[in-house]
């Protein structure tokens, strides 16, 4: 990542024609916010003056609280090639949020991550590593331009033109991102219709985060500059594949050394890699609620559907909720494939740090948990408990069950963070609850 001081940010607001910024920042529900700013004010807010209402941001503080200061993270500027403006080029800073006393906001998820950065450290580990994988879907827009439930095309694994109706968006994409700095490692085609993935390079944990909030940004625009809608949606169309976020872990050292791996080891895997493994599969219920966060993320877990169901891990099943990938020496790594792009990428990896190094500090190596190397989805409920195997939650009520039970879960949020989650999510069961839906009538209405 690069380094930049203000001197160089001024620099380059001038001789780039920059004539508007954008301070963005995260709710408690990963929805990205901003305050917008004309250049002239771009001293004032590298200098922490810019003052927003965090009283009207979900999961802040109440309205007698409400005078929030942006300090921007100057390593995240960036000019947004895909804004167009006549007056000048838009730029974009991501910006910690600190109270009106000028300490950090406990409930700002970018911090709490932050935190849990710290944690790893002191435990002596330089690095954590994420890879992600988001899948999403382009639909249709109606006459009025709102999105229907209508893929772009009817494409699968791969597809190219003319099957493949979205080839150009995926590649605009691609571009546009490069643009801003990302390096891409693969687009196609995903295997439902309609359904895309792009990838890019992984990168340190807060980097990568950051990573997938402008990601996010620049798939919906330019999904809309071609006239469609990109959903991150984890399984908008029953019947056929969700949407994951597939989040490939490893921790390395200060010289970048991948520690995950171990020659020696029959599986190449070091005893680090399996703890960490080991301390996920303990929590994995546990922050279910935040690695998937809504009502819709359970209709994609659920045995068919190539997602998995089960807490276990293998180095080649696919159906296991922790896959680790061939690759090995400095590619080590372990994929979890239960993440959706639903998931606040903050709080999310906060939680797989904090149960990761759970299981680097406080599991046994006669402790540890052993592959599984079965079809699990063809297993009955009997045979998968006589192997120790687990089900993720099956939906949003259950994980936050499990949520409130695991005290690793309120330890990394802090007291306000966690309120504030659980409460939103509380509403929205509540509403999913009362809801009567179409099946509902379909099934019951003439009876």
């Amino acid at each position: 990542m690069k380094k930049y001081t203000k001197a160089d940010i001024m620099t380059m607001a001038k001789k780039e024609e920059v004539s508007y910024v954008r301070l963005q920042f995260s709710d408690i529900l990963g929805n990205i916010k901003a305050v917008e700013i004309s250049v002239s004010q771009l001293s004032d807010a590298l200098d922490n003056k810019i003052i927003f209402d965090g009283s009207s941001v979900e999961g802040f503080v109440r309205i007698k609280e409400a005078d929030m200061s942006l300090h921007p993270d100057y390593d995240t500027w960036v000019i947004l090639p895909f804004e167009d403006s006549a007056h000048g080029k838009v730029a974009r800073l991501i910006c910690d949020v600190y109270t009106s006393y000028g300490k950090p906001f406990q409930g700002d998820p970018r911090y709490i991550l932050k935190k849990q950065i710290r944690a790893m450290n002191d435990a002596g580990i330089a690095h954590f590593d994420v890879g992600f994988e988001p899948e999403f879907f382009l639909f249709k827009l109606d006459e009025k331009g709102n999105p229907v439930v209508e893929p772009v095309d009817d494409g699968s694994y791969f597809d190219l033109s003319p099957i493949d109706g979205a080839e150009y968006v995926r590649r605009d994409i691609a571009l546009e991102l490069e643009k801003m700095g990302f390096v891409i490692s693969t687009a196609h085609h995903e295997v439902a219709p309609g359904q895309e993935e792009v990838n890019f390079r992984f990168d340190h944990v807060l980097e990568a985060c950051d990573h997938l909030q402008t990601f996010k940004q620049v798939v919906k625009v330019i999904a809309r500059k071609h006239g469609y809608h990109a959903t991150f949606m984890p399984k908008p169309i029953a019947g056929i594949n969700g949407s994951g976020m597939h989040t490939n872990c490893s921790i390395s050292s200060a010289e970048g050394d991948n520690l995950f791996y171990d020659p020696k080891d029959p599986l190449k895997l070091s005893l680090l890699c399996r703890k960490f493994i080991a301390g996920i599969i303990k929590h994995a219920r546990g922050m279910a609620a935040l690695t998937n966060p809504t009502v819709n993320s359970y209709k994609r877990l659920i045995p068919g559907y190539e997602a998995p169901c089960y807490v276990c891990w293998s180095d080649a099943n696919r159906s296991a909720m922790i896959r680790i990938p061939a690759s090995r020496g400095k590619g080590t790594r372990a994929e979890l494939r239960h993440v959706d792009g639903m998931c606040n990428p903050y709080l999310g990896l906060a939680v797989i740090i904090a149960a990761g190094l759970d299981g680097i500090n406080n599991i046994d190596e006669k402790d540890l948990v052993p592959p599984v190397y079965d079809n699990i989805f063809s297993l009955t409920r009997a045979q998968r408990e006589t192997q120790g195997i687990p089900n993720l939650p099956e939906n949003l009520k259950d994980a936050l069950k499990e949520m409130r039970s695991d005290p690793l879960i309120y330890q990394v949020l802090g007291e306000h963070a966690y309120n504030k989650f659980l409460a939103a999510k509380d509403i929205e069961w509540e509403q999913f609850r009362c809801l009567v839906t179409d099946w509902e009538l379909k099934t019951y209405l003439k009876r």
